[in-house]
């Protein structure tokens, strides 16, 4: 089932239907307010298959922002371009791109003029992960990158300015589903010796099966829906996704609360085109963590090494089938 390009087709379709036309500070658009978009993981990853997708360029811009980094060189490295415009537009020349997504949700600054020598960065993605560990339950699972006191540095305020993450108990039966399925390869042996039948507790826990769900949902103040959206539904997909398996959950629900949705004028044919397209059975995402060392030298978890240590082939698409990609120019 792909219910996410069938969403978004009705979002392009909803906009040029009950859109109001409005001129931008770069260029015109049809515009309305207020519109939310749902995905359930388990039909498969949310990388839109009514157009072809650049699934490198996704995994290096959120593998960026995880890592703090600003500096758009480091994007470059991985052919990644899709800040480029804003940069030049900026007229900065030292590489940095202010102080945007990665900084805010990895070094989002203090002010104690009292305690200077205590001043230290807020790492709320470490934070959210140890909430996430320790306090499940938690109504304030929240990362920010909307940091008011240093909009004017940043070469474009956030688009996508916050996302709260949400976790509930799975059932024995869910448990069980996902043990079936992610672990059918180590099963043959271990029911040589051990089956279903009265054994069901000592079955998930000889495989480590998750005993909660993960949901994300992201706010967004602007959305470019024909190049932007689908690049923000599968970044966030990603990450959810990321910080499951950093929790041992089960990535669940997707979810976009989007503010000012439009269609720039120049995107419309290309929008029509896409109307066109039937949609196409989703991919699965595979990551590798052969490399991600949970605990650090005094046995305690290394957040913050794993993260690092990420690398853009930990994270492989497989079974992806697409339309041709459909080019558009890109507003900056």
């Amino acid at each position: 089932m792909n219910s996410i390009d069938t969403q978004y087709q009705a979002l392009l379709y909803h906009i040029k239907l009950t859109g109001t036309r409005k001129e931008t500070r770069n260029g015109p658009v049809i515009s309305t307010f207020g519109r939310q978009i749902r995905h359930n993981m388990a039909e498969g990853f949310p990388l839109l298959t009514t157009k072809k997708m650049y699934w490198k360029g996704i995994v290096a811009e959120l593998l960026w922002f995880l890592k703090g980094q600003t500096d758009i060189r480091e994007l470059w490295e991985n052919d990644c371009h899709i800040w480029d415009g804003d940069y030049e537009k900026s007229g900065r020349t030292d590489f940095n791109l202010g102080p945007i997504y990665g900084k805010q949700w990895r070094k989002w600054e203090t002010d104690d003029k009292y305690f200077e020598q205590l001043k230290k960065p807020i790492d709320q993605i470490v934070n959210l992960i140890n909430d996430l560990k320790t306090n499940p339950d938690s109504r304030r699972l929240m990362v920010s990158a909307w940091n008011v006191g240093e909009l004017d540095q940043m070469v474009l305020p956030p688009c996508h300015y916050g996302f709260q993450v949400y976790t509930r108990e799975l059932c024995s039966g869910e448990r069980r589903d996902w043990v079936i399925k992610n672990r059918s390869q180590q099963m043959p042996k271990f029911f040589d010796r051990l089956g279903w039948e009265g054994n069901v507790d000592k079955v998930l826990e000889e495989f480590n099966a998750p005993t909660r769900a993960l949901s994300l949902m992201w706010n967004q103040r602007s959305v470019d829906t024909f190049l932007g959206l689908p690049f923000n539904i599968a970044s966030y997909g990603l990450l959810l996704s990321i910080l499951a398996e950093l929790t041992n959950m089960i990535p669940d629900q997707l979810i976009g609360s989007l503010g000012d949705v439009h269609l720039y004028e120049n995107h419309i044919d290309q929008a029509q085109e896409q109307l066109k397209r039937t949609p196409l059975v989703l991919p699965k995402l595979r990551i590798n963590t052969e490399f991600w060392n949970p605990e650090n030298s005094l046995g305690e978890n290394n957040w913050v090494g794993i993260i690092e240590g990420m690398q853009l082939d930990d994270f492989q698409i497989e079974g992806y089938e697409s339309y041709p990609a459909i080019k558009a120019p890109l507003s900056n």
